[in-house]
């Protein structure tokens, strides 16, 4: 059995809605009637990296980081792929190493292990941020 199962249907045209369980996703790379699949890719990673963070704080023995934000970009190259990808990771709390926040996130963070590593997010974190 899949660990994951979803249908995504195109009727026509070049959009697409996915349903994943309960849930639907309209992406349209045209970004008529939704964003674009390396938009989504993007940020498929960032909700995943953010709360990768939160274990690997928890389980470092942080105390709470209160609100945190990812601004995320990420650069194309002359074919529209997707050349590099970076985040500024905002935390709320004042941390001693904010850098360790990025190393602790990489660790939980499974898109961050599905991608080839030459793509994997340059990540800035500014702490103290709200």
């Amino acid at each position: 059995m899949d660990d994951i199962s979803l249908t995504t249907t195109s009727e026509d045209g070049f959009d697409t809605q996915s349903v994943i369980g309960d849930f639907a996703l309209a992406i349209d790379p045209m970004e008529e009637t939704g964003p674009n699949p390396v938009a989504v890719l993007v940020a498929d990673y960032a909700s995943c990296f953010l709360p990768a963070v939160r274990v690997g704080a928890q389980k470092a023995g942080y105390d709470d980081l209160g609100q945190m934000e990812i601004d995320a970009s990420a650069t194309l190259n002359d074919e529209d792929h997707l050349d590099a990808i970076e985040f500024t990771l905002k935390v709320e709390a004042d941390v001693e190493d904010p850098d360790e926040l990025a190393a602790l996130g990489e660790e939980e963070c499974h898109v961050h292990a599905a991608l080839r590593e030459g793509l994997h997010a340059d990540i800035t974190v500014e702490d103290d941020a709200f």
